[in-house]
């Protein structure tokens, strides 16, 4: 069965399950200061899962493009992946344990949907702690499917558990769902230890809320989120021990091949082939979402992703630009499923041979500084090493590969402390899984009332700047914690302190006039003609929320949001800067008396 078709199957059984569509939003979240890329579907509807109502139900169901970066440096094995895309069905305080997981089931197994064997099937249910029960009723729930008990693990909180995600918040037991990939038979008796059984679903029970005082209180309104990867389910279903085997990377595969004038190759592909084909991926579905290469957050981030991919081209002997002829195969793959990649493809190629010629730039620069490195030895000196710091530094700084370091060094009779660059690598791995752990953990954001105050600024403050700047000022993402907010702007000049001063102002009197701040549901076409201003427009459903605040602003959201505007304080921006090409951030604050 092929990707296609398994999207298209879950759609449409969810479908018939009562569940409404919603197109998949933006790999960049809005206003969700956990992560810098959505890494989840549950992204999305984080007020909705936090009791907001939504505007196409209760019962939701999507396919979602996400990005996940902190296992960048594992990329080129056969498992991992940067961009990928998640199945995903949600029931916001509709059905329970008992449909969800009866919903998984016949998916899995009917004959018209996955048709997967129950004797290939495991399961695993929250064993239960100190803190909550035993999850007996999931245990039981599989059970009366035909999953036999031994088929079936109890774990504890490490395995079968979710959220919260900060200290306080909602949180609840999952059920896991396994494969069997190995021998046939499969074992009457699973063993979560044996990789040969491969997780490929996750439904999550909602139904805690943990306190400040470390207890969990049953919510009010419980949920169920889940998630299948789609090409790991397709990887497996197909029989392949990579989804790089699978006709989702055939095309990029075939172009690659083309790029560099070999025959087809047939079977599995090199960790170079991988990484480009992943990285080149992932990078067309940033672009396409309205990021540019930078510095900082997400445009870093795409920078390496890019910079990578290019490193390994070098290696497999391509020396010209390449980068924009994948993109065309990755848009030819996908454009029909995501129209976006269609619409940004001019910008998206335009984007990557701008960065390909950036990085030769940097790349003789590295060169030079290479050569400083071995200036700096005497020629008295018969053993000559190039640190494992130095290597590192190129690596970091210059996007030197070690196997260039080596390289070059060898040439010039030099050799390169290989275990001090090493050590040097483990330890920025080390730093970016924990770094990784806080910025790309996903979950629940902020929800207190001073993150609603805001994120109810930012929109003072982007209708603001559409006044002193000119209609061209468009959101390219935000950041709102319970201290700050962080705005990215479409704009190219640096602003002057006058035009800072003069947005600063404009929010401060639509504050101190106190305006209702009110929330209408619509059609997406009825909030175009009131004028309310749209973000990311290609995600809204049939219908949509508009939150006006008085004359001030009026713009589709989610939420949260204040009352009035004047709960909000003194608004302050504390700084503006450039975030990437063609974009600003300001940073701002809210005082109170």
């Amino acid at each position: 069965m092929k990707e296609a078709d398994i999207r298209r199957k879950y759609i449409e059984f969810f479908k018939s399950k009562g569940h409404q569509e919603i197109k998949s939003a933006p790999v960049i979240p809005e206003n969700d200061p956990t992560c810098l890329f959505t890494t989840a579907g549950m992204h999305p509807l984080v007020p909705y899962l936090q009791g907001a109502k939504h505007p196409a139900g209760r019962r939701l169901t999507d396919f979602q493009k996400c990005i996940r970066t902190g296992d960048i440096d594992e990329v080129g094995d056969a498992v991992h992946l940067t961009f990928f895309e998640m199945l995903g069905n949600w029931s916001l305080g509709d059905y329970f344990k008992k449909e969800a997981i009866g919903f998984s089931f016949e998916f899995l197994t009917g004959k018209e949907n996955l048709n997967i064997p129950v004797d290939m099937l495991a399961v695993t249910v929250f064993a239960g702690d100190e803190d909550c029960p035993f999850d007996a009723e999931a245990f039981e729930i599989w059970k009366s499917h035909g999953i036999p008990e031994a088929r079936i693990a109890k774990l504890g909180k490490k395995d079968n558990w979710w959220g919260p995600a900060g200290i306080t918040g909602p949180c609840g037991p999952d059920t896991e769902m396994f494969y069997w990939t190995g021998p046939l038979p499969a074992p009457e008796v699973f063993d979560p230890a044996d990789k040969r059984w491969v997780e490929i679903w996750n439904d999550v029970f909602m139904q805690y809320n943990k306190t400040a005082d470390g207890t969990f209180e049953p919510l009010a309104q419980k949920n169920v989120d889940t998630g299948m990867g789609l090409e790991r389910v397709t990887a497996i279903l197909q029989g392949k021990t990579s989804c790089y085997e699978t006709e989702i990377f055939a095309p990029i595969f075939a172009k690659l091949d083309e790029i560099r004038k070999v025959e087809p190759v047939e079977g599995a592909r090199s960790s170079s082939e991988r990484i480009i084909a992943d990285h080149l991926r992932a990078a067309t579905f940033i672009l396409a979402d309205g990021i540019t290469p930078g510095k900082v957050d997400q445009p870093y981030v795409l920078r390496r992703l890019i910079r990578r991919a290019i490193r390994e081209g070098r290696k497999l002997g391509i020396e010209g630009h390449f980068t924009s002829q994948i993109a065309e195969a990755v848009i030819g793959e996908f454009g029909d499923v995501y129209p976006e990649l269609r619409e940004k493809a001019a910008v998206i190629k335009e984007e990557l041979d701008r960065e390909e010629k950036q990085f030769a730039i940097t790349l003789e620069k590295g060169t030079h500084e290479f050569q400083k490195l071995i200036d700096r030895v005497p020629p008295h000196i018969t053993k000559k090493v190039i640190s494992g710091k130095n290597a590192f530094n190129l690596y970091e700084t210059y996007g030197f590969p070690i196997e260039l370091t080596v390289e070059m060094a060898r040439e010039k009779g030099f050799e390169v402390d290989r275990a001090g660059y090493d050590a040097a690598f483990a330890r920025h791995q080390e730093l970016s899984r924990a770094g990784a752990e806080q910025k790309f953990k996903g979950g629940l954001a902020d929800s207190s009332e001073e993150t609603a105050r805001l994120h109810s600024a930012t929109h003072l403050l982007q209708a603001a700047l559409r006044k002193v700047l000119g209609e061209h000022v468009e959101q390219r993402g935000s950041n709102i914690t319970a201290e700050r907010l962080r705005f990215d702007f479409s704009h190219e000049e640096k602003m002057t302190p006058e035009q800072l001063k003069q947005a600063e102002d404009l929010v401060n009197d639509a504050i101190r006039r106190d305006l209702p701040i009110t929330c209408e549901e619509m059609s997406v076409e009825e909030a175009k003609k009131s004028g309310a201003m749209g973000l990311f427009e290609n995600k809204y459903t049939a219908n949509v929320k508009v939150y006006t605040m008085g004359d001030a602003s009026k713009e589709i959201c989610g939420g949260p949001h204040a009352s009035h505007t004047g709960e909000l304080g003194h608004f302050r921006i504390v700084k503006e800067e450039s975030s990437s090409r063609g974009v600003r951030r300001i940073k701002a604050v809210l005082e109170h008396n």
